[in-house]
């Protein structure tokens, strides 16, 4: 008796742990690079908040925003974490199954302005007739990256010798190997470059462009409408990982996401995230607001890139994240 009240017992425990397994649900996640900056998303991942909410996040990177967004379109993923000048180039087209924003991560630009020299009072007229490798045409960077040079009087075009042929993953060795005296780089490539003697930080472009939408978690309508549940316990779990961060030291994030960058010295991890945090480049909810989108039409129009004038109403859906915040 006691043998079979033991057998049943097992078998209950299995049962229980396949229903468990059943329900939870897989999400194909392409992240556009990997980056300090996406911080809050790989605490998610690491403290278990995406298993909590029965979600099995399975996490790609797609490395550049065209093949993100071709990922997402074609079904290769469920959600990207990409800037959100990339769903509206895919509104234009007019796609009949549009990728919509509904959670924010980053709030402000993540690059950083880095110099082959020293620069003790640095201005931004330091630059002009200057070699300065730019990112590709048409992304966040380089968009804001002439919005605050336009901003200081610089033509990018006509006052700088610009280049913007590099590939975003080659853009630090081009710098290292090649003749420019300015580049625009993300964290942590920012901070390698200043302790190996390669180059030095001397201004920040998330400073001086205030607040946007650079980085979002965006998805197809479709799938939207057709996994709301999903997509709000999503949104629940990087919520909770926003407060995280935003309650802890930059060590102790660093701590955590050095899984994610394994030939980083923890001093430089902890270094660039205590930047970010500095300077708020962190968004501690996921609600993108619409004067935030405004401004990055307003940078994406001076630089030339707006292709429509994209509504705040289509393009953005706020109803997830207040639905969370409001728990």
């Amino acid at each position: 008796m006691k043998k079979i009240t033991k057998g049943l017992l097992i078998l209950g425990f299995l049962f229980l742990l396949s229903a468990c397994q059943e329900q939870s649900v897989k999400i194909n996640l392409a992240e556009v690079t990997r980056s300090l900056f996406y911080a809050p998303q790989y605490v998610a991942l690491e403290q278990g908040f995406f298993e909590e909410e029965g979600l099995e996040v399975e996490l790609q990177t797609t490395w550049g925003g065209d093949t993100t967004m071709t990922a997402l379109l074609s079904g290769g993923a469920d959600i990207a974490l990409v800037g959100s000048e990339t769903s509206i180039y895919v509104y234009a087209q007019d796609s009949r199954d549009y990728a919509v924003n509904f959670a924010q991560l980053t709030q402000t630009d993540g690059t950083f302005l880095v110099a082959k020299e020293e620069y003790p009072k640095f201005t931004w007229d330091d630059m002009k007739g200057k070699e300065f490798l730019g990112q590709r045409v048409g992304g966040m960077p380089q968009m804001v990256g002439e919005f605050v040079l336009k901003k200081h009087d610089i033509d990018p075009h006509t006052d700088l010798i610009l280049d913007q042929s590099v590939d975003f993953a080659n853009i630090p060795s081009a710098f290292q190997s090649g003749n420019y005296e300015f580049v625009q780089l993300f964290e942590p490539t920012a901070s390698v470059f200043e302790q190996e003697g390669q180059g030095h930080i001397i201004a920040s472009f998330g400073e001086e462009s205030g607040k946007v939408p650079y980085t979002v978690f965006m998805t197809k309508e479709s799938y939207l409408e057709d996994n709301q549940e999903n997509v709000e316990k999503f949104t629940r779990a990087i919520y909770r990982a926003q407060k995280w961060v935003a309650e802890n030291d930059a060590s102790t994030i660093a701590e955590v996401i050095a899984p994610y960058f394994e030939d980083t010295d923890l001093d430089i991890l902890t270094s660039s995230i205590e930047r970010y945090k500095s300077q708020g480049s962190f968004a501690e909810d996921p609600f993108l607001d619409e004067e935030e989108w405004e401004n990055l039409k307003t940078i994406m129009d001076e630089a030339g890139e707006l292709p429509i004038d994209a509504p705040y109403d289509d393009l953005v859906d706020t109803n997830v994240a207040e639905e969370v915040m409001n728990e």
